[in-house]
């Protein structure tokens, strides 16, 4: 399923890109929604038309399949094991840009210039407001402390593999599943729902603490979400845990060019220009994101959480346990 943009308005999948004199070609899974903005001012600065197509699933293969003939120049997806998926699939080319390079955390790029996050999300604790918790690892989620206090979405959800990837890539297979099953033991509930459900069971006292994307607290607390959601964002505190020896979890949103792109120079621009200050403010106000260059804040609600450190961990490195976290997942009847 796909759907074609041209500044954010639907024209027909079947008809052709128009062929400018400038203009670049996205294939993204992100929601037109949250892109509309930032290319719109893309264009408003540069006078480069930015044709869109949005695709729910099935990016790789699209691209793959339409081999030299593909009229994609920049490939945009959710979360770094999308775009490793990108590059394995052999649909991506390596850029240099210094650009890029010195807005984009190390930990949060492809080392060898095939991909750049764009802007990312952390993985971090919800907690009932009465909770004395201002600090947390993820380590103690394992701990008899928290018996029948956790509520988490199922643990095959890609957000929640990152995560057990990344213990993987601190502790190895054989620590991670203890843990894993550790967590599992302290569960209030079957791991289900979304992330949203965590703040809302612990509203209704299901559970005390859980684990969830940043980004939603933005969008409950907010309003977007509608009424019932803005008192599950004001039910909770938000802490910001980390490993005992690193950082924070983070995911990406993030891009990288085309192995056969045809406007390859503007596809680099369009790059270098979501990482300037006014692209990455849009980032920041659209979806509650951190925007990965420092120096610009991040909305009101997340910077109210306090300082976040990154976890060092390179992303490419953590999502090559990826496989190994879905088999420990099951290993351990996490889901079950």
């Amino acid at each position: 399923m796909f759907v074609r943009f041209t500044l954010g308005l639907a024209i027909s999948a079947a008809l052709p890109l128009a062929a400018t004199a400038a203009e670049v070609n996205i294939y993204t899974t992100r929601e037109p929604g949250l892109v509309k903005p930032l290319l719109e001012a893309f264009t408003k600065s540069t006078g480069i038309t930015v044709n869109t197509v949005f695709l729910k699933d099935g990016l790789p293969e699209r691209v793959a399949s339409e081999g030299e003939s593909s009229p994609a120049d920049i490939l945009m997806a959710v979360d770094a094991g999308n775009l490793v998926d990108l590059v394995e699939k052999g649909v991506t080319q390596p850029i240099q840009s210094a650009v890029l390079t010195d807005a984009v955390p190390s930990q949060l790029r492809d080392p060898d210039g095939h991909w750049f996050g764009l802007s990312y999300r952390a993985r971090v604790l919800y907690a009932a407001k009465d909770l004395d918790l201002t600090s947390f690892n993820y380590e103690q989620l394992a701990d008899s402390a928290w018996k029948g206090k956790i509520c988490i979405r199922p643990g095959q959800h890609p957000y929640n593999t990152a995560l057990i990837a990344d213990y993987i890539a601190h502790y190895g297979a054989e620590e991670t599943e203890k843990w894993l099953a550790g967590v599992k033991a302290n569960l209030a509930r079957k791991a289900a729902g979304g992330d949203r459900d965590v703040a809302k069971d612990i509203l209704g006292g299901i559970c005390d603490i859980g684990i969830a994307n940043s980004y939603y607290v933005g969008l409950m607390r907010s309003g977007k979400g509608g009424e019932d959601q803005v008192a599950w964002g004001q039910a909770i505190k938000v802490v910001l845990p980390t490993f005992k020896e690193g950082g924070t979890q983070v995911n990406i949103s993030g891009a990288a060019v085309a192995k056969h792109a045809k406007n390859r120079d503007e596809a680099i621009k369009l790059l270098e220009y979501l990482v300037s200050d006014e692209a990455q403010k849009i980032y920041a106000e659209a979806n509650y994101e951190y925007p990965v260059k420092a120096g610009v804040a991040a909305d009101p609600i997340i910077e109210s959480f306090g300082k976040l450190t990154i976890d060092k961990t390179p992303l490419g490195e953590v999502v090559r346990h990826r496989k190994q976290a879905s088999e420990l997942v099951d290993k351990v009847g996490f889901d079950s």
